[in-house]
């Protein structure tokens, strides 16, 4: 039985070369780019009182609960800096997702028993995971790559607080660090903190179709 380690090297470092790779200004073409998002676009797969359902959503990785808060605060402190006239602001993020996050010497501040990510709607995916808090996230990049995570999905609102609630500010933090940032809609974005159990690979290969992987590797 091979480990999990194949899934988590083409899912962080995916993500993390395509960040790279446009911090230092080079060009990547459409085709590169919308491949860049398999690994980081997953369908969440929940069942309870909304029905079966599968939800398209961003994910992402995060630094270990003891990285957080310095994490955080060098995330707000640069989308305290917006301006709608800067035209440097998402720059300057990059440079931010590189040195706290992507760059080969944050690797060993990452959490890789968790991922993170937004609730945008509050409806199926929302809904069922307040009753029924198991989870699969299949993630699929043509033409065969796929894998999936089984585990616990954990919803972070705005009724939370203490050390539950940095999980829900970093997460929109990180979103915002890079897009237009819009802090007085952060307690109405839920947080998903996903706690990962167990990974399969599920591509189309000899040591794929819904062979399980050894997690923690």
């Amino acid at each position: 039985m091979k480990t999990a380690e194949s899934f988590f090297k083409w899912a962080f470092d995916t993500r993390g070369k395509t960040v790279m790779a446009l911090n230092n200004g080079e060009d990547i073409t459409k085709e590169k780019m919308f491949l860049s998002f398999c690994s980081h676009d997953p369908a969440f797969i929940s069942h309870g009182p909304a029905g079966l359902n599968a939800s398209i959503k961003g994910i992402g990785f995060m630094p270990k609960y003891e990285y957080l808060e310095e994490t955080l605060e060098a995330y707000l402190k640069h989308i305290d800096t917006f301006d709608p006239e800067d035209k440097t602001y998402s720059k300057r993020g990059l440079e931010l997702l590189v040195k706290w996050m992507y760059g080969p010497e944050a690797r060993e501040r990452i959490d890789f028993t968790k991922v993170g990510s937004l609730e945008m709607a509050k409806q199926h995916s929302y809904i069922n995971y307040k009753a029924n808090p198991e989870a699969t996230l299949l993630f699929y990049q043509p033409p065969m790559i796929s894998y999936e995570l089984r585990g616990k999905m954990e919803i972070i609102d705005e009724n939370d607080s203490g050390k539950r609630e940095i999980y829900q500010q970093f997460i929109n933090a990180q979103h915002d660090v890079y897009h237009h940032p819009n802090k007085s809609i952060w307690l109405t974005r839920p947080a998903y903190v996903f706690h990962i159990e167990e990974v399969y690979d599920n591509s189309a290969t000899r040591d794929g179709f819904g062979a399980k992987m050894v997690y923690p590797y």
